[in-house]
């Protein structure tokens, strides 16, 4: 793979690392204030896109391989 192709492959990886720190952090502080529809909502998100960035960081890892 051209570095120019891993380098934007990993910007939207990054990206989704925020995003989903950022949901489990509004999870925590929907727990914390007992709104517990939110904060199951905000981690089913987050874990959604915890596994859309896992795959992305596998085909990243494959590509580097060949």
């Amino acid at each position: 793979m051209k570095s120019e192709t891993r380098n934007i492959l990993l910007q939207p990886y990054a990206q989704l690392q925020e995003i989903i720190d950022e949901l489990y952090e509004a999870h925590d502080r929907a727990i914390t204030n007992n709104d517990f529809d939110d904060a199951s909502l905000l981690a089913s998100r987050a874990d959604r896109l915890y596994e859309e960035a896992e795959n992305l960081e596998i085909v990243i890892s494959e590509q580097e391989q060949r």
